[in-house]
């Protein structure tokens, strides 16, 4: 019998395939996290930042934040890039629980790059780290949900049949609700975070392709505080803060964000982007608030029906805060980069132009009293004896500021890098050096230029381990942001000169099997020299700046990582991270600076059932020495050097997959979704009390300040819904 088929003829046009090579980021120094994960690991606060805490050097002290540090930098040194873009945050926000979401949608994320220091020429003006994060192109239609108690967010991908037309759309709503009422401090909390983006991508030829990246974030934040109770001392000397509020606060911040991307394949070799972008945020910060309060003994007879309870008053008063705070800013980019690929080498060469704009006016005001008597500013001298004699001088609040500014910054910045990959019979080798160029003018002050080289070098030998060794060099220059110009009672100083950094950075990666598992340990020892510093108090997120370049600093450490499946098919990883960093401001001496966080261990780990591999869990652990607590308004902070407690957190979350990769239905309703999963998330599962900064209440009769402990969340428990079709 003689058979002989003939197979019908199905054309299918896929979409572009994307190729990604780790080889030359590990080179490069940068650390990639897998989307999936940032995806699936949740936290207090998802997102991104989530994962970056369990990275060595990098510093989250506050699950309500989405702020971060890195190796004793502050939150304004971080460059944060989405599809070569540098994005913003809001200027006014001074709690982390008004922050609302972070501006990177993780349900859109391809790909997530995160270097901590000694980073290329390429990337910008700032002195601690980068995150360059690229949105996908999407390859098929699919939508995508996730619903839990704090939010919901929607995701959908949508392509032409050519595949010349795509667009990938991310909604997210936040109402952090569950997270705040269940702080100490008892309030009507109302919150109302919602943001929306899209990217739209056209492929017009072989040669050009446009993409239009559009964002708007609209944050409501209404506080109204009721009471608050707060224990601290110690055992022999407990002491409690009893406050009772009147008034409320109501916060607005709108940002709008939106960019277009024109790349142009000239020829193999040669690629031009021309981006242009523009941001715009509209801020409002309103309140008044009343806060009467009462400084007791606690009552610490174990048995005794008053346990607890406040026995004795040691101080009473009362503090009333105002502000009328508005900030309006619009920044516009336009950039021209240009790609040179010869053989192995790369050249790049980019020209930016920058155009900011920001109208600033505010209006707070603190008084304070303290059984009737008006409290006066620390460097007001006070001609009577409180509350023994009458205050004769006159009433004037604690702290006052009342000023408008409106700022134009222009700004030009050029880089030129070249990197080369070469190979002999020893070792393969990697080269990357560069250079860049910013200069800006403020107003119609005078224009300032800064020039900063910047060197890395690493070294594959082959050996019979698989090991790489990375040596970074580089200045790293930080042109004033509007924030930084501004000091503590609102003036702006136009003649702030740039924050100036040295990198030294030697790293060791070391690629080994464990288990028959492939593990990863990373090692990197850094240095940075820093100088015309403009030193900076921080509070809770805010953080205010001195702007007078009148500080020089220094930063050691060592970080170590391990990554690898510590249990087949998942990936973990275990952070270790060292950190000494100190300042001396105004050659009074080197002191600890507000992010000197001495030791960090971080741990991500996923695990499953083996018998039930859909059952999964994953547990987020976190360890940080305690920083330095600050100092109160108007005072010295050489004469406040204690510090926070340790910082300890562990998120765990456990989930089953009902649909997914390895389990799929033809019939019922689970056929119609390509993943369905339910979980159940346990945030601070220990019900650890962490603080995030400390509030100063005065007793008039003693002359002491009080340091009372501003405490974060407790245990949370979560609920999650999310599915894809």
């Amino acid at each position: 019998f003689e058979f002989n088929p003939i197979m019908n003829e199905s054309i299918e046009q896929i979409a572009t395939i994307v190729l990604n090579s780790s080889s030359r980021e590990n080179f490069i120094g940068v650390s990639n996290i897998n989307p999936e994960i940032i995806r699936k690991i949740r936290g207090a606060q998802p997102g991104v930042e989530n994962l970056l805490k369990t990275l060595p050097g990098v510093n989250i002290s506050n699950e309500l934040s989405t702020q971060y540090s890195v190796r004793g930098g502050n939150f304004d040194e971080n460059l944060v890039y989405v599809n070569d873009v540098e994005v913003y945050r809001p200027f006014l926000v001074r709690s982390g629980q008004q922050e609302g979401l972070s501006f990177i949608n993780t349900d859109l994320i391809q790909s997530l790059k995160f270097s901590s220091g000694g980073f290329q020429s390429k990337y910008g003006d700032k002195m601690s780290s980068v995150l360059d994060i690229k949105y996908r192109k999407p390859f098929k239609n699919k939508f995508s949900s996730n619903l839990n108690l704090l939010g919901s967010s929607i995701s959908s991908d949508l392509i032409s049949n050519n595949s010349k037309i795509s667009n990938i759309l991310g909604f997210r709503y936040r109402d952090n609700s569950l997270l705040v009422e269940s702080r100490e401090t008892k309030t009507n909390y109302k919150p109302s975070f919602i943001d929306f983006q899209n990217l739209f991508t056209y492929i017009v030829s072989d040669k050009i392709e446009l993409s239009f990246l559009s964002n708007i974030s609209i944050n409501n934040y209404n506080y109204k505080p009721k009471t608050r109770q707060t224990n601290f001392g110690t055992l022999e000397d407990p002491t409690a803060l009893i406050v009772y509020y009147n008034g409320q606060e109501k916060d607005k911040y709108k940002t709008f964000f939106s960019s277009m991307t024109t790349k142009i394949n000239l020829n193999k070799n040669l690629i031009l982007k021309v981006i242009a972008s523009t941001f715009n945020t509209v801020e409002q910060e309103y309140f008044d608030i009343l806060a009467q309060y009462n400084l007791g003994e606690v009552n610490s007879s174990i048995g005794d029906e008053n346990f607890g309870e406040v026995e004795f008053s040691e101080g009473i008063g009362s503090q009333l805060n105002h502000a009328r705070n508005s900030l309006d800013a619009l920044i516009f980019n336009i950039e021209n980069k240009l790609y040179y690929n010869l053989n192995d080498n790369n050249i790049e060469f980019s020209v930016k132009y920058t155009s900011e704009k920001i109208d600033d006016r505010i209006v707070e005001w603190e008084m304070i009293d303290s059984a009737g008597f008006s409290i006066d500013p620390p460097f007001i001298t006070s001609i009577s004896q409180q509350p023994y004699e009458p205050n004769e001088g006159p009433i004037i609040p604690f702290s006052n500021i009342r000023t408008t500014n409106s700022s134009k910054i222009k700004r030009v910045q050029s880089y030129l890098q070249w990197s080369n990959i070469s190979d002999n019979n020893i070792a393969k080798l990697y080269y990357n050096a560069g250079v860049r160029i910013h200069g800006w003018k403020i107003n119609n002050n005078k224009f300032s230029t800064v020039i900063s080289p910047r060197f890395q070098f690493a070294v594959k030998p082959y050996w019979e381990k698989d090991m790489l060794f990375r040596f970074s060099t580089g200045v790293y220059y930080q042109p004033p942001f509007y924030r930084e110009l501004r000091d503590y009672n609102g003036n702006i100083n136009y003649d702030l000169k740039a924050q100036k950094s040295i990198h030294f950075v030697l790293s060791n990666d070391y690629s080994l099997k464990i288990w028959d598992r492939p593990f990863k340990l990373l090692s990197e020892v850094y240095y940075k020299k820093m100088s015309d510093i403009n030193s900076y108090t921080i509070d809770n997120v805010r953080i205010r700046y001195s702007a007078n370049n009148n500080t020089k600093a220094y930063a050691y450490g060592l970080d170590l990582r391990l990554n690898g499946e510590f249990v087949q098919g998942t990936e973990s990883w275990f952070s270790l991270g060292y950190l000494k960093t100190e300042e001396n401001i105004n050659n009074q001496g080197y002191i600890a600076r507000p992010t000197d966080q001495r030791l960090k261990f971080g741990v991500l780990f996923q695990d499953y059932i083996p018998n039930i591999p859909n059952l999964k869990m994953y547990l987020n652990l976190i360890y940080n020495t305690g920083v330095p607590g600050g100092a109160p308004s108007y005072s010295n902070p050489y004469n406040y050097l204690n510090r926070l407690p340790d910082y300890k957190r562990a998120d765990l979350g456990i989930s089953y997959v009902i649909v997914g990769d390895d389990k799929k239905y033809k019939n019922g309703f689970r056929s119609l979704f390509d993943e369905l999963s339910i979980g159940l998330e346990i945030f601070n599962m220990f019900d650890v009390q962490n603080s995030i900064t400390n509030t100063w209440v005065r007793d008039v009769y003693s002359k002491r300040q009080f340091s009372i402990p501003n405490y974060l969340t407790p245990r949370i428990f979560n609920l999650n819904l999310e599915f894809k079709f």
